[in-house]
């Protein structure tokens, strides 16, 4: 799971915050131009460039690359030995190749097709939701009128895929604190215990609303989980790896929660939009090698190495994360496990500041401005509670990532990119022979599969757990 400390909010429209910055004409002609149609520009004006138009004291592409890669230093690539386990060696190697390029290449068609329609919307720089939104706006007379779905369909998708990764954060900081406590003090608490008692700093840390107030916790949660890597590594390398007894190709029954949870590890894409977004030479995003690429062929060999290793290290015996492979009770092991569980509980307010953002934006209106402070306390009250409930009704944390990956991930990191690119492009500008409405079929095909098979068989493994000795 990404750790997405780059996000804004989608819901704010970029014309509107960048309108204050604008000459008043040129505000007036954002802001007030007729979005269900083309826009016409006369020659005098020429074609605008939304790169001309970004803030010039925006990120720069080293600043946009490291945003990138430390987002990706979180819960999903503590997963990735399990996911091998789902897959096998070989299979396990090469599919994560194949899925790492598929997310890119998603990725890649969603920030290239936002830029196109910053240039007919005449604005510097589009979210997610609002390139889907405008994509269908400027699109096919007949998808025009889902220009609103489009944007409502990815800011609630945004919305549920970070509050379910908040839910993963609870059940993986109780159960790191479960297995130290337990085996150290000899008793035999429910791991739901310690997912109460987690929800308690969770209700303190999720009422902050300002995020200068999150920075602090931000880094020391970053120093946590190079340490903990570190520790990690040691664990991984302090005994011969044993090849001989780990299957090249894994049964395939298991075949969907390989997908699922390679896909909830490597996906990033409420925090991809951001980024480009904050750049002041946005053009260097893509391209080769660019800030994409080098970003995500980083990822991928570092997931698919750690996942191939962990899973030849702890074989059958890998977990939903591998700092819970480490040995009970030796001292570094259990360090490893409490401080990246205190790192993702310091992660914990960002990754619920985000969709709180989101959903605030869209019924602060209904309340009255002196009861914003209350509304807002007992909003984020409610949905720690209902969060904590809904960890401690699924407290296994390996289905439990499949089944975030299969769903939520599938649809907004797959499927929605390979449909805006289709509606923007048609009906004349798919390619030789229509190659990319098929590719895109096959994109959402291979999505609504993954949803479907991953979600399933995620559910089938919290309905019938393995049992443990």
């Amino acid at each position: 799971m990404t750790d997405n400390k780059a996000y804004t909010p989608d819901s704010e429209p970029a014309a509107e915050k960048e309108s204050s910055k604008m000459p008043p004409s040129y505000a007036n002609a954002v802001i007030g131009s007729d979005f269900n149609s083309k826009a016409n520009l006369t020659e005098e004006e020429g074609p605008y460039d939304p790169f001309d138009n970004r803030d010039p004291n925006g990120a720069t592409a080293g600043g946009a690359l490291a945003h990138l890669l430390k987002s990706s230093l979180g819960t999903g690539i503590l997963a990735m030995p399990m996911a091998f386990h789902n897959a096998g060696l070989v299979f396990g190697a090469v599919m994560t190749l194949i899925v790492g390029f598929l997310c890119t290449h998603c990725v890649h068609i969603l920030v290239k097709t936002s830029h196109n329609i910053c240039k007919d919307a005449k604005v510097p720089a589009l979210g997610y939701a609002e390139t889907a939104e405008k994509v269908f706006e400027y699109g096919p007379k007949a998808m025009r009128r889902y220009s609103n779905f489009a944007k409502q369909f990815v800011d609630i998708g945004l919305m549920a895929t970070y509050y379910a990764a908040a839910c993963v954060y609870i059940v993986f900081i109780a159960t790191s604190f479960h297995d130290v406590i337990n085996y150290d003090l000899g008793i035999k608490w429910d791991v739901r215990i310690y997912i109460a008692m987690t929800v308690i700093p969770c209700l303190l840390i999720g009422q902050i609303r300002n995020l200068k107030w999150l920075v602090p916790f931000s880094m020391m949660a970053n120093i946590f989980i190079v340490v903990t890597f570190a520790i990690t590594l040691y664990y991984m390398f302090d005994e011969p790896l044993d090849f001989s007894d780990k299957p090249l190709i894994a049964p395939a029954a298991h075949i969907p929660l390989f997908f699922a949870t390679v896909i909830f590890a490597m996906e990033g894409i409420g925090v991809v939009m951001p980024v480009e977004n904050s750049m002041k030479k946005p053009q260097q995003f893509l391209g080769c090698p660019g800030v994409l690429n080098t970003a995500m062929i980083t990822v991928v060999l570092l997931y698919g190495v750690i996942g191939f290793l962990g899973y030849v290290r702890f074989g059958d015996e890998v977990r939903g994360s591998i700092t819970l492979n480490l040995p009970d009770g030796a001292w570094l092991g259990d360090t490893a496990k409490l401080l990246m569980a205190v790192a993702i509980l310091f992660t914990y307010g960002l990754q619920f500041y985000v969709p709180n953002e989101v959903l605030w934006r869209k019924i602060n209106h209904r309340f009255a401005p002196e009861k914003h402070n209350m509304v807002q306390i007992l909003l984020r009250t409610g949905i720690i509670l209902v969060s904590g409930g809904i960890a401690a009704g699924i407290p296994n944390l390996e289905p439990f990532i499949s089944f975030v990956g299969a769903v939520f991930f599938s649809l907004l990191g797959i499927f929605v990119p390979s449909v805006v690119e289709t509606v923007y492009l048609w009906p004349d500008r798919l390619g030789c022979c229509k190659w990319k409405l098929i590719k895109n079929i096959l994109l959402g095909v291979f999505a609504i599969l993954a949803l479907i098979a991953g979600s399933a068989a995620s559910i089938d493994e919290m309905i019938n757990p393995k049992q443990e000795d």
